[in-house]
């Protein structure tokens, strides 16, 4: 269960969409967040609790510069996640569902 937890963290994060458009930009390079601020009609404050957010689930990293905070994506971090996101969408050997398979017998039969 840890194994979905780690990882439905970063897709709870882009389910926001200025959140997704966030780390879209972030593909281009590190940005101030007064550059990301440019693009967006929000406050200071919201900015802050979006970048929180994707800086918690882990694909996004902040670092302080002066009074600003230079944000870039965890490359690692993403790649895991896109691994995790293959996984669960993949047949495989060790499925959560093996040995499950039988529980509906008979399903077929009667639609």
């Amino acid at each position: 269960m840890d194994y979905y937890l780690e990882y439905t963290k970063v897709f709870k994060a882009l389910g926001d969409p200025k959140r997704a458009m966030i780390v879209d930009m972030l593909s281009c390079g590190e940005l101030c967040a007064c550059n990301i601020l440019e693009k967006f009609d929000m406050s200071q404050s919201t900015l802050s609790h979006h970048m929180k957010i994707l800086c918690e689930c882990g694909i996004v990293k902040g670092r302080e510069k002066g009074k600003w905070t230079y944000y870039s994506l965890d490359t690692d971090a993403i790649s895991k996640a896109k691994q995790f996101f293959c996984d669960i969408t993949s047949n495989k050997e060790n499925c959560i569902c093996k040995g499950t398979a039988g529980c509906c017998k008979g399903c077929d039969e009667n639609g």
